[in-house]
């Protein structure tokens, strides 16, 4: 078994990206897909940060340096996602060799369903590797007009790098009033929308607690999109939650017991 290989990339850093790798890649682990997330941003690394893996004394760093095994910066997540976080020092991106990273995706594919690379914004050197590497590319949009032009020269690189983008994913998005909507988004970047992540108080919260939102908030809108997104990944049915059914109070539970009934 080989991992399909998808690097979660964008013109402008601020889209959502790293959360989305997150979330993406715990929905499809509760999917039951054997999924590793890996951030690939060796500069400017935030996926650590937001799963409470700061400290982590091995990381993507170590392994590109030569001073570490990628078994070694491998560490459990929610729903048994394996994450494989970069370091936050300056003296361990300035040891890394960006070039290893093609043997550590190549060693990691063996067993795993999928990898997502969370990839630093722009098209740097450091920014083109990740591309370079996947099977398919994702885009991270937010609906406006600046991040749809970054958005496209790195739909550009990806091409002229041989590989293909798969879709975009409009984050962020106003589920009525965006300035620019899901049909505008595929026109101008020539690109299938694979869905909208929709503003959510939720997400911010759960980033906080460093617990991603689909395992904090489940049944949140913007939870919802990321395990549709998922099951659509995965080629499997998802089925929508019914958010509009309301909880049971206290009072009503405990007459139901009491008198019993349904």
């Amino acid at each position: 078994m080989t991992a399909r290989v998808y690097t979660i990339a964008s013109g402008k850093g601020g889209t959502g990206k790293t959360t989305t790798t997150l979330n993406l890649g715990t929905a499809l682990a509760e999917l039951g897909k054997k999924t590793a997330i890996l951030d690939a941003d060796i500069g400017m690394a935030n996926l650590g940060l937001l799963i409470g893996l700061e400290r982590s004394k091995v990381t993507l760093h170590e392994v590109l340096s030569g001073n570490a095994n990628i078994s070694e910066a491998i560490y459990e997540g929610p729903a048994g996602v394996k994450v494989i976080p970069s370091g936050l020092s300056l003296k361990g991106f300035q040891k890394s060799d960006p070039d290893k990273l093609k043997d550590v995706i190549s060693t990691l594919s063996e067993g795993l369903d999928f990898i997502l690379i969370d990839a630093p914004a722009g098209i740097s050197r450091d920014g083109v590797i990740p591309l370079a590497v996947a099977d398919k590319v994702i885009l991270v949009v937010n609906p406006e007009l600046a991040s749809m032009a970054d958005a496209l020269k790195t739909k550009a690189l990806t091409e002229m790098l041989g590989r293909t983008v798969e879709g975009a994913i409009l984050n962020r998005a106003a589920l009525e009033k965006t300035e620019i909507n899901r049909n505008k988004v595929s026109e101008l970047l020539g690109v299938k929308v694979l869905e909208m992540i929709p503003e959510d108080p939720n997400v911010r919260l759960s980033a906080a607690f460093k617990i991603p939102v689909v395992i904090k908030a489940p049944n949140s809108p913007a939870s919802i999109a990321f395990k549709r997104l998922a099951a659509q990944l995965a080629g499997v049915p998802f089925i929508e939650p019914d958010t509009n059914k309301k909880k049971e109070s206290f009072v009503n539970r405990l007459a139901r017991t009491v008198f019993g009934g349904k």
